[in-house]
């Protein structure tokens, strides 16, 4: 097989094609496409026939299956979630807030690896925010304020039960399978600025969805300093809005990017699988 690596134009993205990945890759087709995914953050396989079994199977060739901390499982498969919504629902669009997957643990996952099956035909695109060029491109004084310190972060404000995808939410209908509990209020603690330990690039490791403070700042403070990155990091050209088809299977970098999910598509069903793919060390 060849490998074809288009490169979008935008600060990250790309799409491979010339590889099947219902099959296991050879080594060297292995470690071609990780090259290609640490250099573009994101990458996307198009017209892809992925069983449950077939998309942990791709997935665990990059790493173990992670832990999705508040995601029920599908049916026919224990490590496969997914990201479901029905054309009836009415519940709020899952995610729309920019963030990094799962970075209140403490090893938070090193890949979120996502598999096209229904897929609406107007809306539901991905926005994926390169947080390497949003470290790069930051005003000089910016980076002096943030330069050393340290993030609380939480999956209270989603995950608990009084949280976005709480008890009230269930109670509206939600298709997905999300699990909320009282251990969404625990912190962990991540430096702001991360060093990638493949890639030794520095990026932004920062979400208004999960970051709740920051250490030995007051929450007045916190508050303003979260909103003022936030609209820094989420600037145009950072940014590549990914368009989904059937059968394509995205893989992104958590350590290096932010992602969001957008709506746009009422009255139609949507369905990915998703497998989370767990980092070494942070």
């Amino acid at each position: 097989m060849t490998l074809v690596v288009e490169a979008s134009r935008d600060s990250c993205g790309a799409t491979i094609t010339g590889v099947r990945l219902n099959e296991p890759l050879s080594a060297d087709l292995l470690a071609a496409i990780r090259a290609h995914w640490l250099e573009h953050k994101v990458v996307a396989f198009p017209d892809q026939q992925l069983s449950p079994e077939q998309l942990v199977g791709f997935s665990e060739q990059f790493g173990a299956i992670g832990e999705d901390p508040f995601f029920g499982h599908i049916d026919e498969h224990s490590k496969v979630a997914a990201i479901q919504r029905d054309a009836n629902e009415t519940t709020s669009i899952f995610a729309e807030v920019f963030h990094s997957d799962w970075s209140f643990m403490s090893v938070p996952p090193a890949a979120t690896a996502l598999y096209g099956l229904t897929i609406p035909p107007v809306g539901g695109d991905t926005l994926f925010s390169d947080q390497v060029a949003a470290y790069e491109q930051m005003p000089e004084a910016l980076r002096a304020r943030v330069e050393g310190l340290t993030a609380i972060h939480s999956a209270a404000l989603g995950y608990a039960p009084d949280g976005a995808y709480g008890e009230a939410d269930q109670e509206q209908g939600r298709s997905m399978k999300i699990l909320s509990s009282e251990k969404a209020r625990e912190t962990q603690e991540h430096p702001l600025v991360r060093v990638h330990h493949e890639t030794g690039k520095r990026a932004l490791y920062s979400s208004a969805a999960y970051i709740k403070g920051f250490v030995g700042l007051e929450k007045a403070e916190s508050d303003a300093l979260l909103l003022e990155l936030y609209a820094h990091q989420t600037r145009p050209e950072f940014i590549y809005t990914h368009r989904w088809q059937v059968g394509m299977l995205v893989m992104w970098d958590n350590r290096s990017l932010l992602h969001a999910a957008t709506g746009g598509y009422d009255g139609h069903d949507r369905l990915l699988h998703r497998t989370t793919i767990s980092d070494t060390r942070f």
